[in-house]
């Protein structure tokens, strides 16, 4: 059914894209952009000069940033906040924030277990 108000000669004029969910503006993509960038870039430069003597330490801090980054994105280009669809994308974002915690957490959990049981060649060798 069309709306009763709608003009006749105006065919698209019942469809209605503005369902409440929040549009981004020029400022917030360009905000979203330079964060996104800032977010890589210090990383990138944590791993390029060996800002931290540990590697674990240095692995933990780009995971965060990852993390960050994520949030950044989902926030300021898929639009998701606790006020649009009546809260639904919040709980997604909770969800992507625990699914990539665990998938982190897991990768880096395999990493360093495979790291130190794996057997060194001389030991290999002398058998």
């Amino acid at each position: 059914m069309s709306d009763p108000q709608a003009p006749a000669n105006n065919p698209h004029a019942d469809h209605d894209h503005d369902n409440g969910a929040a549009h981004g503006t020029r400022g917030s993509y360009l905000k979203g952009f330079f964060l996104s960038v800032i977010l890589t870039a210090i990383p990138f430069w944590i791993v390029m000069t060996d800002a931290f003597k540990d590697p674990s330490t240095a692995a933990l801090v780009v995971m965060v940033f990852a993390v960050a980054q994520i949030v950044v994105h989902m926030i300021y280009f898929l639009h998701m906040s606790g006020k649009s669809e009546g809260g639904w994308t919040m709980m997604a974002l909770i969800f992507t924030i625990i699914l990539v915690v665990i998938t982190l957490a897991g990768s880096i959990w395999v990493m360093y277990h495979m790291n130190s049981n794996m057997m060194p060649m001389q030991a290999a060798a002398d058998m």
